[in-house]
């Protein structure tokens, strides 16, 4: 069956209250994203499988996994750019090809390739996911961001809920290699999900459009969105404290005599948390300023840390993962779509590659410093992070106030890679 056009560009009768402006494209979309998440289990698994079936010692695993993060923090960076120049479909279809081929060749290669191959397909995970938003960004409106990214990053977190006790499942009954074998099988079928859901029409145009056109330069354009500046700051120094729930957080529970049952049921809340409140928060806060919003998701992070200086205990935990859990919902959705709204047309790709890139950086940089600092001072690190978080939210809602609840727009016109009339999808 052939859908009509207006079926592509709108959600239907059919959509949640709330999402009937977020084009038909972008739930096809996401349907694709919840299947690739389900079976992107492999970064759970990589330190079993490297120390492992491959043999390596714990400090060269380590060492293979830094880099694999490094690779995908610059894949996170430089999506974007290459989807302003060739187009954000074809540069989304060509990494998931790469990364999908080159995870499942895992089980084939040396060892001592894997130094290279893990980069490489973290890479290509990280340009996937810069060029997916900047997708988005160009196809839905102004006004319909939120909810779009919101939909996006709700099925996301489904698939990765899913995910885990999936691949313990293969990984006992089968082997680990099989872990990477279905991640790459899922990568590719993104790649083709997309090829047959998105319009490739005017994307080629457009990109060469936006090669020769006008426009100033990045750091020009960021000069001019002062406000801008202090989100991606903001963001910067928050997802370092993010990132510490994964890194220094468990060690922390342990040291207190709770074994790792306790930290997998705050990660697991944090997971439902999500799923539960973030679509309707989307359509609840549509209309609330983003800086707003931003700035007091940024805050309820710091009171999430700030709420294990109770005790060590289990209610400390799970209070502390519920702020978390809100912050997020409030300021990740939030801070994509703004980006997005502040992007100038000629470089939507690179602000989403910029923020998606800044948004990863704790990654690296959380669990080095964390680990420092509880090692030299560990009844420092918390009211440290709390500080750190609730400052940068602090920062946000101050620049909010100063432009008078009313940022400055700059809005980019909805579709301009993708078509202003896409064609009809066949279903």
């Amino acid at each position: 069956m052939v859908g009509s056009q207006r079926e592509l560009t709108t959600g239907g009768s059919g959509v949640l209250p709330g999402f009937k402006d977020v084009p038909r494209v972008v739930w096809l979309l996401a349907a694709g994203v919840f299947v690739n998440a389900v079976v992107s289990f492999t970064f759970v698994f990589v330190f079993l499988y490297l120390t492992g079936p491959r043999g390596l010692d714990p400090a060269r695993a380590g060492v293979v996994i830094g880099i694999g993060g490094l690779g995908l923090v610059a894949g996170n960076f430089t999506g974007g750019w290459f989807g302003d120049r060739f187009g954000h479909r074809r540069v989304l279809l060509v990494a998931s090809l790469v990364g999908g081929l080159v995870l499942a060749s895992f089980p084939l290669l040396a060892t001592s390739l894997l130094y290279a191959a893990l980069p490489l397909a973290q890479y290509a995970s990280g340009v996937i996911r810069a060029a997916n938003s900047a997708l988005v960004a160009v196809t839905v409106p102004e006004g319909a961001r939120r909810q779009a990214f919101a939909v996006v990053r709700c099925v996301s977190n489904g698939g990765f809920t899913l995910g885990p006790p999936l691949g313990a499942l293969v990984a006992t009954a089968f082997s680990y290699d099989w872990l990477f074998v279905a991640d790459g099988v899922g990568t590719l079928f993104f790649a083709c999900w997309t090829a047959r859901v998105v319009p490739a029409r005017g994307a080629e145009k457009q990109a060469a459009a936006r090669d020769g056109g006008p426009g100033r330069g990045l750091l020009a354009e960021l000069r001019a969105r002062p406000a801008l500046l202090a989100v991606l700051g903001a963001i910067l120094v928050t997802d370092v404290v993010y990132r510490q729930q994964y890194g220094v957080f468990p060690l922390f529970l342990a040291d207190h005599g709770l074994d790792p049952r306790a930290f997998g049921l705050v990660i697991a809340l944090n997971g439902g948390v999500v799923l539960l409140l973030e679509l309707p928060a989307a359509v609840v806060l549509r209309e609330r300023p983003a800086l707003a919003v931003i700035g007091t998701g940024l805050v309820l992070v710091g009171a999430g840390y700030g709420a294990l200086l109770l005790g060590a205990g289990i209610g400390s935990a799970v209070t502390m993962m519920i702020l978390i859990s809100l912050g997020e919902i409030l300021y990740k959705t939030t801070a994509t779509a703004y980006v997005a709204d502040q992007s100038p047309e000629h470089a939507v790709g690179r602000f989403q590659s910029l923020y998606a890139g800044i948004s990863v950086c704790g990654v690296v940089l959380g669990p080095p410093l964390g680990g420092t600092v509880y090692s030299a001072a560990p009844g420092l690190l918390w009211p440290l992070c709390a500080v750190l978080a609730a400052s940068a939210g602090a920062a946000v809602l101050w620049t909010h106030r100063r432009a008078g609840g009313r940022p400055p727009r700059h809005a980019v016109r909805p579709a301009h890679e993708t078509g202003s009339r896409p064609r009809a999808v066949a279903g």
